[in-house]
C-alpha cells in the first residue's frame, strides 16, 4: 500500500500473481489439472481461451432484487459495452433461436450464459426455462450463469440438476457497513429491505450460496467491482472469504462510472480505480486466490470473442425465421472445437 493507504502498482513493471497480456500461461497453472480442464475452453475463466473460443450472453432475466449504486439497467444502448446494458429482452423460445444462429456462425462459441440485464435468479422461470431448451437442443453447449447470490441458495439444487458447470457471483463486501454504502437497498422475501438489515442478508446469502455451489462441484467465479474509498481495501478479505467457501476465481473489476451512464456513484462523482490501483489490488488478492484480468465487463447479451463483440448481428430480427439443424450445428462446432484444442495443447507444449 502506499502512503494513503490505497494498494497500487507499476503498470509498467507487472505484478505478482495477476494474468494478462505479458503474463505466462493462462494465469490458472497453479490449480489441479482436473480443474484447469473444465475452464480451458471457457473464455471468461481462462485468460488463454479466450483467444480462441467465444461466449453468449442471453438476455432473458430483466428483473432484479438487489439495488446497486454503480448499476443502470438500459435498453437499446447499441454503443455502451458494460454489464446491465441489452438492447432487447428475450424469451426463452427466442434465445434458444439466438443460440443455434450464433452457434452456426460462430462454431467456436462453447459457452451459453444469463447474466442479466437484471439478475438470473430473480427471474427462475425464464432463467431455467431457457437452459432445459438449450439443454434439448445443443447439450454440446456448457451452461453458466452469473448472478448477485441474493437467492442463490434456494436455486443450487436446480442448476445442479442442469449441470450448470460455472456461476459466477458478484460480491463487493463481506463487511455489511461496507456492502450498505454499494448495494442500499434488497428485494427478500417479498419485502424491500434497506440498510444493514440488507447488507447483513445479502452478505449471509452469497456466501451460504457460494458454499453450497462448491460442495456439489459447480465451478465458482467471484466478481467484485473495485470502488476507491468504499471497499477497495477490503477486497482481499473478500477473496479470501470466498476462498475458503470453495470459489476457485477471483475478478476484479474498475468502477465505471461515467456520469452519463445515469447510476448514482456516477451522478455523485465517485471515481473508478487507476491502472496502477487496480493492478495493486489484484496482486494483493492473488495472495489468496487465482486473480483474472482479461475481463472486459460485458454486456448482457454479449456475443462472440471477448473483445469482438458480435451481438448486433443477432438481433430478434435478424434470427427470426432462421430454420437449423442442430445437429448439424453440433458436428460443425465439435470440429472446430478439435481443431482449437489441438491449438491450445500446442500453445501449451502437451501432448
Amino acid at each position: 500500500m502506499d502512503a494513503s493507504g490505497s494498494t497500487t502498482c507499476d503498470p509498467a513493471a507487472g505484478c505478482p500473481g495477476v494474468g494478462g497480456e505479458g503474463a505466462p500461461g493462462d494465469g490458472l497453472e497453479h490449480l489441479p489439472e482436473a480443474l484447469r480442464a473444465k475452464v480451458r475452453d471457457h473464455p471468461c475463466y481462462s485468460e488463454r481461451a479466450h483467444h480462441h473460443f467465444a461466449r453468449l450472453h442471453v438476455a432473458v432475466a430483466p428483473g432484479c432484487n438487489l439495488s446497486c449504486n454503480y448499476c443502470n439497467r438500459k435498453y437499446d444502448c447499441a454503443n455502451e459495452s458494460r454489464p446491465g446494458v441489452v438492447s432487447e429482452v428475450l424469451t426463452p423460445e427466442e434465445a434458444v433461436a439466438k443460440t443455434l444462429a450464433v452457434a452456426h456462425e460462430i462454431p467456436q462459441l462453447s459457452v451459453v450464459g444469463i447474466a442479466g440485464p437484471g439478475d438470473a435468479l430473480a427471474n427462475p422461470r425464464r432463467t431455467f426455462e431457457t437452459f432445459e431448451r438449450i439443454r434439448e437442443v445443443a447439450p454440446q453447449l456448457r451452461l453458466c450463469l452469473s448472478t448477485n447470490g441474493l437467492a442463490l441458495p434456494d436455486y443450487v439444487d436446480d442448476l445442479v440438476a442442469l449441470e450448470v458447470e460455472h456461476v459466477t457471483v458478484t460480491v463487493n463486501a463481506i463487511d455489511p457497513e461496507i456492502g450498505a454504502r454499494i448495494h442500499p437497498s434488497i428485494l427478500f422475501e417479498h419485502r424491500r429491505r434497506r440498510g444493514l438489515e440488507a447488507a447483513r442478508i445479502l452478505v449471509q446469502r452469497q456466501l451460504a450460496g457460494i458454499e453450497a455451489l462448491a460442495a456439489r462441484g459447480v465451478l465458482v467465479k467471484v466478481n467484485s467491482v473495485a470502488i476507491p474509498g468504499i471497499n477497495h481495501q477490503h477486497l482481499p478479505v473478500v477473496s479470501r472469504a470466498v476462498r475458503q467457501r470453495g470459489a476457485f476465481l477471483h475478478n476484479v473489476m474498475p468502477l465505471i462510472s461515467d456520469p452519463s451512464h445515469g447510476t448514482y456513484f456516477g451522478e455523485i462523482g465517485q471515481r473508478g480505480p487507476s491502472d496502477a490501483e487496480l493492478l495493486g489490488l489484484r496482486a494483493a488478492c492473488a495472495s489468496d486466490i487465482a486473480v483474472m484480468s482479461h475481463c472486459q465487463q460485458c454486456r448482457a447479451d454479449a456475443a462472440g470473442l471477448i473483445g469482438e463483440d458480435r451481438g448486433a448481428e443477432f438481433s430478434r430480427a435478424r434470427v427470426a425465421g432462421r430454420s437449423l439443424d442442430p445437429e448439424a450445428v453440433r458436428r460443425r462446432q465439435q470440429a472446430t472445437w478439435q481443431e482449437l484444442e489441438e491449438q491450445l495443447r500446442e500453445e501449451e507444449g502437451t501432448p
